[in-house]
């Protein structure tokens, strides 16, 4: 029969109902489906004739309702009619008409579906019926329920308990229904679990299905707990006897669902605690409830025989032996849920019962193995101590002795339920660590609760104990911090702070680590606003005098460390201050801003190198209370006042990136998104954007991009508000303000945009297009680019040339930038991108067809978006016509059109086109590339054009396509020409060794097929194909070669193949025809052959693009190629799993079955591959895995792991090839389940024994097995410690307890000390030799991250002390009893390494007799003594000298007040620097510099004292130490050593001139500088000998220039000093030589570079000017950091004052340095021949100027072109020539202007220089007139370079024609 839905679901374009006003989201009206003929019935019954008031009303309003289709008018009229039938009397006369209304009201009530607000309407309409009409309206919808339960149809049931939960919710008419209907409810709903039940054992492989039905069964049993909550009197009634037998299945039900691990979590859950429900609703709630749940907890029958016997029965299948152990746990769940707990305890079972809950749990935690398991478990015990709570808050009532001692601290039950804490607060399940959390605070209050009167927590000596072994835990634990938080909460921060007052600092501390910030933000807030209002108290009670100090105390303990640590650390530390803890300290106290910037201002502390700083900090203080609100706003001034202008605008251009951020937070960030920007905000804008475009951090642009973000939309929303005032009347002065505003803000978006778009040049960095294009969308999206009578249009402030700019971005290399500059594309005016035009849309059409055959494969992505921009216009159907007949392609004729067709339809059309044309094209070319791959690699290569037609259907909707027959050939054709692909390039990918091509297979498909290629690519008389190109031209070949090479059709052209070429075209393909494949079956609807349905991709070939899938991932060798594969076969898979066929839907399980059994029957026969780590086959059973419903039971995954960790262990026949085979696939396959993120927890459970796996594999006679075995325990100890976050390899934050280690694995315990026990076992061997077992290494490597947990004792289970002996007796046997080397078994084993100098107290008489026996020792050995005998010759002696090179500088440079004073430890320093072992040396030399920079830094510290010290020597380094140190530097031969001396050296002359000498001779500085320069000269092999040479030249420069100005042009060497450092700068130079050259130059920039005496003379000074530009524009940005230092050194009046005494970001240090030098060539009187320096900087080097016009005058690109494959242009990304030129032009020009210049007669050097420049000019004019027709897409790197050498030129001319 026909159904008509009569409520139409609403529809997504005419608006959301929104009904529910509660809720965030809103739930949809859905149809409600009735017959046909029941609805005309309906509606028939409620017809009256007129002029019945009442009665006729309410059946005329609902008939109208029925008739209706909007969902809202619905909903109104429902309301109607039940405010008309609350207002009915009794004395209506048509009972007919009011039961038809009642029977239209129910019916509709029992068909709607769950969650629509029909339905409450229609409930609240019905309880709205007065007395007199309640029980007619109990009848007709007991009528109308009791049919819907009758319904036959199994699909029918969710609907059913829908309803009949429905009627329990607030509907008291319908709870008396269900109460009526008790009975047939029951039986209902148990005939609904047992049909799920069954229906379950058929889903196997039905993922989604099984998903839906345990969705299904979850809802039934929440319904029958319901029911049976809300029925509890008419189950206890008369028809209790009626009840049990159907109470009996369903109790039968639920023992199903518990013992069947098949079920979800959440319905084994739920049926726990419907049993326990169904218990107390039978037995009531007396002590034998309790003794019957304590005997399900025990598992024992004898218990349950207070039950009735048929309850007894149902009981006694739960307490069956062998049940899982997840049973008790959802009866724990149940007793504490469905019990009630609250006051005092009915009988001593229930006592009983509390206390075994716990203990029940408690065994679990060694037992449990999934994580969502654990979660329950903490989940119920917290539940557990909650309900401890209620019963010990029972009024008036004392707590039986027994629970309250179980309950107290230092209990039993306290003890473990502690140990259960610190084995779970670490957790990586973020909900089991807050459940944990709240356990730990509930126990200090069943503490509390327990022993009343709590004492102060000093008296409590359970507490005080508990605060100091917390604090005395380490602090990477996060477990700690809300424990310690707890402590807080319930006994103050006072309490924490007076045993360890250094607290605070400590925790600010921590704050710059990423994992522990939250934690210690946490900790921290609960600690200040703890401790604030326990001083507030406390000045309270003591009076006015106290009230003014407290809260300077509290700034002392909490803000003053803060601030420290923000001048101080650096910024990366000091990141999550900002995030975490300053917000909550300033929401705490606003009041402190005011302390803050005051004390940041007046007496900031002293700042490190990397700091940022007191103006950084201030920054940070001020943005973080301006995002609290603290802050004024702007009408009061700039921020209040808080803040000048200037140093914002220093803040804004700042060397370090955080506080710039800081800085524009503070001026885009506001709390209301309509604050007017004020002119002064947009001021400091203009400031900021310009040398802050080009970030470099990807951070930095985010943070910029967001920011900005922000300020847009307040100007956009604030542009609204003044919009909308100006229209209403208001006073003219507040008009024209308005107004006034409106245009300042016209005017700056127009600044901004066209900025924008005016750095989109040829030549601009990567980092400067992105941000610029990020905020272009962002205008466009906020305020779009119209052009017509727009408040702001900004699209007038778009040329043509801007637009043109954009597109050519779409050539980018960089993906990103061409996805914004495509995006931005469709944002500008038509007008001005011209893509509308015929001629123009043809050319990017053709420069689209172009790249998509190119062989650089960025070329292909470029291709895509250019189509992905022409799919929208009109005119593309014709422009592929035109490119089909130039090319002689037969394309299908294109459908039929509208003569207006929507944007819609023209996408569709175009996009059809255009994948019918690529699909033409690639036909063909595979069609050649059948007969030659080489021509294909080098001509054509197949993927860009897959990837073009991949891109196109990515933008097309396909479920609402209308010309589907058409798009139905397209994808048969598709999918065939796939399979022809991958066809031609399989021999290479599959091959043994792809990226050789060499033809080691034994397969003879595969051999034949290389055997073909190679023939054809390699020469007959030589194998150099593989080590250089082969270049072929069809005009030269001859005979002997055109008879083993393909005739080529290139059209005359010879072409450069090489074989990574080869490799590439065809890996790219796989990749390609990949995610094509994938592409289709995920996208296109599946046309089923037995439904009318319009789909695209039939089943038969979805399952054919899976058997393609299987065959690549499972025969595959090429990475590339497989691991792509895998991308496509992942979406087919993800779609399998969604379709609605079932034969789809079990196609995963299948496959997966197939593929192990292949696995287990591998041998090296196979054709899967076992090297390459099982190359695809891991990806292949990943995407299978994957595809696995989170929610469901994961049954495939359980069976795979089971059956891999079967394979991977040892075989039991022993090692044969049958067996070696399969377990290297299954070790390799479960290290990649292992690390795959998706499967997430749900592979714990089998970690312990992958870990066993590994560890036994170890020990395998076969390299393949050990391999795999290694590779799988490095992911496993990742997997189960986290991924490395420090560079300490035993780094803490990295480890685990080992009671948590061995609680989530409990497996491993024994398995580990046996295997230990074993190792150890070995070592002993009776031979004498040492013997390390194959597994000692792997074991020691797992216990090394492993310590003792807070409650370990010798005694306690799954303590570390069981495995001391063994690990004691293995490093006592590797231990060396001479010296010799460790190797990495010892390493674990042994301790870390400890000096005596370390040990104890100066006044401690075993140390100090310690400390002198050890310098007898060193006195006597041949470190010190020449006459002791040479025992270091032997194995290990060096290692032996270095033992006690070690103990000489802790007593000679360490702590030699500790060993007697200055006179040994000289002695003692001398002998280790005059050690013939070179090792000894610079180990000597280490301990000198790391002592020196120690003090160093300690005199740094204090600021006073550092400006009036005099430089004294160190007590500890004699004369004769200096005079040895200056000798070692000249004669030393060993670079390390030499390297060190001489940073010692410049160390010490850093604050004092030096004494040279060479043994007896004293050295002059000149001398010293002739030899050190030499030596610089000399070492450029060694890098760091290098940059210790050149910084110490340097230093003697910098003290020779000072000590005499006037004379420094006389010391020889200057010159030379001066090219080396500029030598230093050079683009090729290692990065450690830039930062030397970078410092070497900041150094002496007061010194030699801003001298007023041109020391050096003024060639030599503009080369280190130069050389410091260089610098400036490095791509390493630390290089470029470095050298903007020099702003800093340069004297104050010759900088302007926005840079004074500042640290800059280097974009800002350029500008400032081309002014300063103009300013200095003034000064020097210089001007002219600077000028023409400057002019020739401006044209660039001579010689590659002249050799880049020759190339591009003589020579065609072409041929003779080097092509690479993988272009990657210029290597600076950051640099931007053009923007350098133009900015070096504007200085040169200002310099010319500049009034009372001097000229004298250039003209003889000014003649050559513009004949120069002009020839440049022209011959790069040429250059770009002979580049092909849209040069920026076909020759973008040639075009960037021309365009470049122009505008210099261009610029040159300039500025000579002005000189002239």
């Amino acid at each position: 029969m026909k159904k008509t839905p009569f409520i139409c679901k609403c529809d997504v374009n005419k608006g959301t109902v929104m009904v529910v006003k509660k809720k965030k989201t809103a739930a949809k009206v859905q149809a409600v489906v009735l017959d046909e003929e029941k609805l005309h019935g309906l509606i028939a019954s409620l017809s009256v004739d007129g002029g019945q008031e009442g009665l006729g009303q309410l059946a005329r309003t609902l008939q109208a309702c029925l008739e209706l289709s909007e969902p809202v008018q619905q909903i109104q009229l429902v309301k109607k009619a039940g405010s008309q039938l609350e207002a009915l009397s009794e004395q209506e006369p048509d009972g007919a008409l009011l039961q038809a209304c009642l029977h239209a009201l129910a019916l509709v009530y029992t068909s709607l579906q769950a969650k629509n607000p029909l339905r409450r309407a229609i409930a609240s309409a019905l309880s709205s019926a007065p007395a007199w009409m309640q029980e007619p309206a109990l009848g007709t919808l007991s009528a109308c329920l009791s049919d819907c339960l009758s319904d036959p149809a199994s699909e029918r049931y969710p609907h059913a308990m829908d309803t009949v939960a429905a009627c329990l919710d607030s509907f008291p008419l319908g709870e008396r229904c269900i109460n009526k209907l008790l009975p047939e409810v029951l039986q209902f709903i148990h005939k609904g679990l047992s049909e799920y039940l069954h229906l379950n054992s058929g889903l196997t492989g039905r993922h989604i299905a099984q998903a839906q039905l345990m969705q299904s069964c979850l809802a039934a049993v929440k319904t029958s707990v319901l029911v049976i909550q809300r029925c509890q009197e008419t189950m206890g009634g008369s028809l209790r006897a009626e009840l049990e037998d159907t109470l009996s299945r369903l109790l039968g039900c639920y023992t199903h669902i518990l013992t069947d691990e098949e079920f979800v979590q959440s319905v084994q859950s739920t049926a726990g605690l419907a049993v326990v429900l169904l218990i107390r609703s039978v037995m009531g709630c007396g002590d034998e409830v309790a003794s019957v749940v304590c005997s399900l907890l025990r598992s024992s029958p004898p218990g349950l025989d207070s039950a009735p016997r048929w309850l007894k029965q149902r009981c006694e299948g739960l307490c069956a032996g062998g049940r899982p152990a997840g049973v008790s746990l959802y009866l724990c769940h149940g007793a504490l849920a469905m019990l009630s707990w609250r006051g005092a305890l009915p009988g001593p079972q229930w006592e009983e019962l509390l206390l075994l809950v716990p203990n029940t749990l408690l065994d679990l935690d060694v037992s449990i193995k999934e994580s969502s398991t654990a979660m329950v478990v903490a989940r119920v015990l917290t539940l557990w101590s909650s309900a401890a709570l209620d019963c010990l808050q029972a009024g008036g009532q004392p707590c039986p002795p027994r629970l309250r001692r179980s309950l107290s601290g230092g209990s039993e039950l306290q003890r473990h339920l502690l140990e259960h804490i610190y084995s779970h607060w670490e957790h990586p399940l973020d909900g089991v660590r807050h459940q944990t959390r709240s356990l730990f605070r509930n126990l200090l209050l069943l503490h509390q609760r327990a022993n009343p009167p709590a004492p102060d927590p000093p008296e409590d000596p359970y507490v005080s104990e508990l605060t100091r072994s917390l604090l005395g835990l380490e602090w990477h634990m996060r477990g700690k911090y809300g424990s310690l938080g707890c402590l807080v909460e319930l006994y103050g921060a006072g309490h924490l702070l007076a045993v360890q007052p250094q607290l605070p600092s400590h925790l600010v501390g921590l704050m710059g680590d990423q994992n522990l910030a939250p934690y210690a933000s946490d900790l921290l807030e609960r600690l200040f606003v703890s401790h604030k209002a326990q001083l507030a108290d406390e000045a309270g009670a003591a009076g006015e005098a106290a009230t003014r100090d407290w809260m300077e105390r509290w700034h002392q303990t909490w803000v003053t460390p803060l601030l420290r640590v923000l001048c101080r650390a650096r910024l990366d530390q000091t990141t999550y201050i900002l995030d975490y803890f300053l917000p909550k300290l300033l929401r705490c106290s606003p009041s402190s801003l005011a302390h803050m910037v005051q004390a940041l201002q007046d007496t900031a502390p002293p700042c490190h190198a990397g700091s940022r700083g007191a103006l950084g900090a201030l920054m940070t203080c001020l943005r973080a209370a301006k995002a609290q609100g603290v802050v004024p706003s702007s009408k009061e001034g700039l921020w209040g006042g808080l803040v000048p202008l200037s140093l914002l605008q220093r803040a804004l251009v700042h060397k370090h990136d955080q506080v710039r951020m800081d800085a524009l937070g503070l001026v885009c960030e506001s709390h209301r998104s309509t604050e007017a920007v004020s002119s002064q905000e947009m001021e400091l804008v203009r400031h900021f954007l310009p040398p802050n475009l080009n970030s470099q951090a990807p951070g930095v642009r985010q943070q910029t991009v967001s920011l900005l973000k922000k300020l847009l939309c307040r100007l956009k929303d604030s542009a609204v508000l003044l919009q909308r005032r100006l229209i209403q009347e208001r006073e003219q002065e507040q008009r024209d303000g308005d107004q006034r505003t409106l245009r300042q803000y016209k005017e700056f978006l127009r600044w901004l945009c066209v900025t924008l778009l005016e750095v989109l040049l040829p030549g601009s960095s990567f980092s400067k297009c992105l941000t610029s294009l990020h905020l272009l969308c962002l205008l466009g999206e906020f305020f779009t680019f119209s052009t017509g009578p727009d408040v702001f249009a900004l699209g007038e402030a778009v040329t043509s040339a801007h637009a043109q700019n954009v597109l050519y971005c779409v050539a980018s290399n960089f993906l990103e930038v061409k996805q914004l500059a495509a995006t931005l594309l469709r944002q500008l005016p038509p007008s001005a991108v011209g893509l509308q035009v015929p001629e123009r849309t043809l050319s990017v059409l053709q420069a689209a067809l172009d790249l998509s055959t190119s062989t650089k494969p960025f070329d292909s992505v470029t291709a895509a978006h250019l189509l992905h921009l022409l799919l929208r216009q009109p005119d593309l159907g014709a422009a592929l016509l035109h490119c089909a007949r130039e090319q002689g392609l037969e394309v299908p004729p294109p459908p039929s059109t509208p003569t207006q067709p929507s944007e819609g339809a023209v996408l569709e059309l175009n996009a059809l086109a255009a994948v019918q044309f690529l699909l033409r094209c690639l036909q063909s070319e595979v069609s050649r590339s059948e007969s030659s791959l080489l021509q294909a690699a080098a001509s054509y290569p197949l993927y860009g054009r897959a990837h073009c037609i991949t891109a196109v259907l990515q933008h097309l909707n396909t479920e609402s396509l209308s010309h589907t027959e058409q798009w139905r050939c397209v994808v048969s054709e598709l999918v065939a020409v796939c399979y022809r692909m991958s066809d031609v390039v399989s021999p290479v990918v599959q091959s043994s060794s792809p990226e050789g091509l060499i033809p080691m297979d034994t397969d003879s498909e595969t051999s034949a097929g290389l055997q073909r290629i190679l023939q054809e690519i390699q020469p007959r008389d030589t194998n150099d194909f593989f080590t250089s190109a082969r270049e072929l031209n069809t005009e030269r070949m001859d005979d002997r070669h055109s008879t083993r090479t393909p005739t080529l059709n290139t059209g005359g052209e010879g072409y450069r193949v090489t074989a990574q070429m080869v490799l590439v075209c065809c890996w790219r393909s796989m990749k390609e025809v990949a995610m094509l494949l994938g592409q289709l079956c995920q996208s296109l609807p599946l046309h089923c052959t037995t439904d009318t349905h319009s789909g695209l991709i039939t089943e038969e070939q979805v399952e054919g693009v899976g058997l393609y899938f299987r065959q690549q991932l499972l025969q595959s060798r090429h990475r590339g190629a497989f691991e792509l594969a895998y991308v496509g076969f992942v979406r087919l898979t993800d779609m399998l799993c969604r379709s609605g066929s079932p034969a789809l839907q079990q196609l995963p399980a299948r496959w997966l079955s197939e593929v192990l059994e292949e696995v287990k029957s591998s041998d090296p026969s196979s054709k899967l591959c076992a090297t390459r780590r099982s190359a695809g086959i891991p990806f292949y059973v990943q995407a299978l895995l994957s595809s696995e419903p989170k929610s469901s039971s994961c049954s495939l995954l359980k069976m795979t792991m089971r059956e891999l960790i079967s394979l991977a262990g040892p075989s039991a026949i022993g090692t044969t090839d049958s067996s070696t085979v399969p377990q290297v696939h299954a070790l390799n396959i479960l290290r990649a389940l292992y690390r795959d993120t998706r499967l997430g927890e749900n592979v714990i459970p089998f970690v312990s024994d992958g870990m066993q796996a590994a560890v036994l594999g170890f020990t395998s006679p076969v390299w393949a097995v050990r391999n795999s075995s290694t590779l799988l325990f490095s992911t496993l100890i990742t997997r189960i410690f986290g991924v490395k976050k420090g560079k300490d390899e035993h780094s803490k934050k990295n480890r685990m307890t080992g009671r948590e280690f061995f609680t989530r694995f409990p497996a491993l315990y024994p398995f580990l000390l046996n295997q230990l026990e074993e190792a150890a076992a070995t070592v002993e061997s009776g031979s004498g030799q040492v013997k390390l077992h194959p597994s000692l290494f792997l074991l020691l490597l797992v216990l090394s991250r492993l310590y003792p947990s807070p409650m370990d004792g010798s005694s306690s289970p799954l303590g570390l002390a069981p495995f001391m002996p063994f690990i004691i007796r293995c490093c006592f046997c590797c231990a060396p009893t001479r010296p010799t080397r460790t190797g990495p078994c010892q390493q674990e084993a042994a301790s870390p390494k400890g000096s005596v100098g370390a040990c104890g107290s100066p006044l401690d008489t075993e140390v100090r007799d310690l400390r002198r026996e050890a310098l007898s020792v060193l006195t006597a050995s041949e470190l010190v003594a020449s006459d002791s005998p040479a025992s270091s010759r032997g194995p290990g002696g060096t290692q032996y000298l270095l033992s006690l090179a070690r103990v000489a500088l802790s007593a000679a440079v360490d702590v030699p007040e500790l060993w007697g004073g200055p006179r040994p430890s000289g002695r003692l320093l001398r002998c280790l620097l005059q050690c013939p072992q070179y090792e000894v040396r610079e180990l000597a030399l280490e301990g000198v510099l790391k002592r020196l920079q120690e003090e160093e830094e300690e005199e740094e510290e204090e600021e006073e004292q550092k400006r009036r010290r005099r430089w004294r020597r160190p007590e500890w380094l004699d004369e004769t130490t200096l005079s040895n140190l200056t000798a070692l530097a000249l004669h030393e031969t060993h670079p390390r050593c030499l390297a060190k001396v001489l940073t010692v050296l410049r160390v010490l002359s850093s604050s004092a001139a030096l004494e040279w000498r060479d043994g007896p001779r004293r050295l002059s500085r000149e001398d010293a500088l002739q030899r050190l320069l030499a030596l610089a000269q000399s070492s450029a092999h060694s890098v760091e000998l290098h940059c210790a040479a050149l910084t110490l030249v340097s230093q003697l420069v910098v003290q020779l220039v000072n000590s005499d100005p006037q004379g420094a042009s006389a010391v020889v060497g200057l010159a030379e000093w001066g090219s080396l450092v500029c030598s230093c700068c050079g683009e090729e130079q290692p990065v450690e030589v830039k930062l030397m050259a970078a410092e070497v130059l900041v150094s002496c920039t007061a010194t030699v570079l801003t001298s007023t005496l041109l020391p050096l003379g003024l060639s030599t000074s503009l080369s280190l000017w130069r050389s410091l530009f260089t610098l400036l524009q490095d791509e390493d940005q630390d290089v470029r950091d470095s050298a903007s230092d020099f702003i800093c050194n340069v004297p104050a009046p010759l900088l302007s004052i926005d840079v004074t005494g500042a640290s800059v970001c280097p974009a800002v240090a350029l500008d400032a340095g081309v002014g300063l030098l103009c300013r200095l060539l003034e000064l020097w009187g210089r001007t002219a021949e600077g000028v023409l320096a400057l002019t020739e900087w401006l044209l660039g080097d001579k010689e590659a100027g002249e050799d880049l016009a020759a190339a591009a005058a003589d020579e065609a690109p072409g041929l003779d072109e080097e092509d690479f494959l993988f272009e990657k242009g210029d290597l600076n990304l950051w640099a931007e020539p053009v923007q350098w030129a133009k900015l070096l032009h504007g200085h040169v020009c200002s310099l010319i202007r500049a009034p009372g210049a001097a000229w004298p007669d250039q003209g003889p050097r000014i003649h050559p220089l513009l004949t120069r420049a002009r020839a440049q000019a022209l011959s790069s004019q040429r250059g770009l007139d002979s580049l092909p027709a849209l040069p920026q897409f076909s020759s973008a790197m040639e075009h960037a370079r021309l365009v470049l050498r122009l505008q210099r030129a261009t610029l040159a001319v300039d500025v000579l024609d002005r000189l002239r």
